[in-house]
């Protein structure tokens, strides 16, 4: 298939890329996302992810802009539902540019990770395909954790602590 993989950062995307390429699959990665707080941070998580596609020749769409204001707009006050929100906006956005470029689905590298809401993600992905339209493929690359973190580290890729948004970074940093 032609999948178009939202990617939230280079060390997320190695495990899911290495097993949608052995699946067989024609993979291209779009990064979205206005929740990474603050800018210098959206900087060097973009910035990484553009070394890693240039090295392993994935084609990424990039984003016009920083669109934090719309998210911040969205979450304020109902801060315990921003997970549910990032996930959609960002999913959403993806599926949408997967439309317009014809691909056969859409996925995220947000299924890799052991500290975001999986199965939030999973029915997210689904229930937008549906209405849109569109396949959303569903993996759990959680399996491979550890290897990712791995090959990220023997890379020197810039690994972040928090998943992005300006709340989590407090829940990290601030006890």
């Amino acid at each position: 298939m032609k999948l178009l993989m939202h990617i939230c950062c280079g060390p997320c995307t190695i495990y899911p890329l290495k097993v949608l390429r052995i699946q067989g699959h024609e993979v291209a990665g779009a990064f979205y996302n206005p929740n990474i707080h603050p800018y210098q941070e959206y900087e060097r998580r973009r910035d990484a992810l553009s070394e890693y596609a240039e090295r392993l020749f994935l084609n990424i769409i990039w984003p016009d802009g920083y669109p934090m204001e719309e998210f911040f707009r969205q979450v304020a006050f109902k801060e315990k539902e921003r997970c549910e929100y990032c996930y959609w906006e960002r999913l959403r956005h993806t599926a949408e540019l997967a439309l317009l470029g014809k691909y056969d689905a859409f996925t995220s590298t947000l299924l890799y990770s052991k500290y975001q809401k999986h199965e939030a993600i999973k029915e997210i992905g689904k229930n937008l395909g549906k209405q849109l339209g569109i396949e959303f493929y569903y993996y759990d690359f959680r399996e491979g954790w550890e290897e990712g973190v791995k090959i990220s580290r023997e890379l020197g890729m810039y690994r972040q602590k928090y998943c992005g948004c300006i709340y989590s970074e407090k829940e990290r940093f601030c006890k």
